[in-house]
């Protein structure tokens, strides 16, 4: 139980600090160079954590057995990032705009893992997502 739930823990714990790191950014800054400080420390983490949990493991051989989506998140996480930072400039608040992204991904999502993984697209999943897309209404109206 504990495998199953401690990677969501993690996600939530990461993603609330995320948010509140992308909001606090200096508004000064241009997002991409705020960027690269973010992404050399965190392959300096991962350096470090990867030493640190494969003792002396070969990091070279490693990379060796890579295929395209470790390059394309690289990618796609640069997008994420400088979204948030220019949502947060353009005046999204915390508490809505994780909220409203995350009810149109799940709508998203859903499509994609029944087109692209053949997972099964049932009617209690679509409710669940009218549910999230009438939610929005709730959480934006003034």
């Amino acid at each position: 139980m504990i495998a199953y739930i401690w990677p969501i823990a993690l996600v939530v714990l990461s993603n609330t600090v995320y948010q509140i790191c992308a909001k606090s950014v200096p508004s000064g800054i241009d997002p991409f160079a705020s960027l690269t400080v973010t992404y050399l420390v965190g392959a300096l983490a991962s350096c470090v954590m990867y030493f640190f949990l494969n003792g002396g493991s070969n990091l070279v051989a490693e990379y060796a057995k890579l295929n395209w989506a470790p390059i394309a998140l690289g990618i796609v996480i640069v997008g994420l990032e400088v979204g948030w930072i220019y949502a947060y400039k353009a005046g999204w608040q915390v508490s809505t705009g994780f909220i409203v992204q995350s009810a149109f991904l799940a709508a998203v999502l859903l499509a994609v893992g029944h087109i692209i993984y053949r997972e099964d697209l049932s009617w209690n999943k679509i409710l669940g997502v009218i549910i999230c897309l009438v939610g929005l209404g709730f959480i934006n109206y003034k």
